[in-house]
């Protein structure tokens, strides 16, 4: 079993770190209506957030569904912008703690990695190796990853 990490939760909702996640997750949204709406009392958003997160009264909203069609139609489900500061005050203390187990050759959603990178990577194995397995997994979702992770977990 791995390393049980224990007294995290205070440093979700610590207010540097609420500030910090409130900044990643308006990155890029400060024009959106949403994150504009947030950030006219900031402060005090992130007071009453902070007080939930630290009271256990914190509940998630509702998912906005929405389909793109580029480069091929896909379902959207986002996150309220208020919940998508919890993501990032919960992934600012949790990643550093998962980064360190990872794999170097896995390359979603890492800073320092992404999809140039596992290019990069898928090419130097190209050139090393002869074979290839060609292959397409279809309605791969993450709710079915976290079922198959979950009954494939041998602790």
């Amino acid at each position: 079993m791995g390393k049980v990490y224990r007294h995290l939760y205070p440093q979700v909702y610590d207010w540097d770190n609420l500030l910090l996640a409130w900044r990643k997750a308006r990155k890029g949204k400060r024009g959106r209506a949403p994150a504009a709406s947030f950030e006219q009392n900031a402060a005090e958003h992130l007071l009453a957030l902070q007080s939930a997160l630290r009271e256990q009264t914190y509940r998630p909203g509702g998912y906005v569904s929405f389909t793109i069609h580029e480069p091929k139609r896909r379902l959207i489900s986002a996150a309220p912008f208020r919940d998508r500061i919890v993501h990032h005050a919960l992934c600012n203390v949790i990643e550093p703690l998962f980064e360190r187990r990872f794999i170097a050759d896995s390359y979603a959603n890492r800073a320092g990695k992404g999809t140039h990178a596992a290019l990069d990577r898928c090419q130097h194995f190209a050139r090393r190796f002869p074979y290839v397995l060609q292959c397409d997994v279809q309605q791969f979702s993450p709710l079915s990853t976290m079922r198959f992770c979950l009954s494939n977990y041998s602790g």
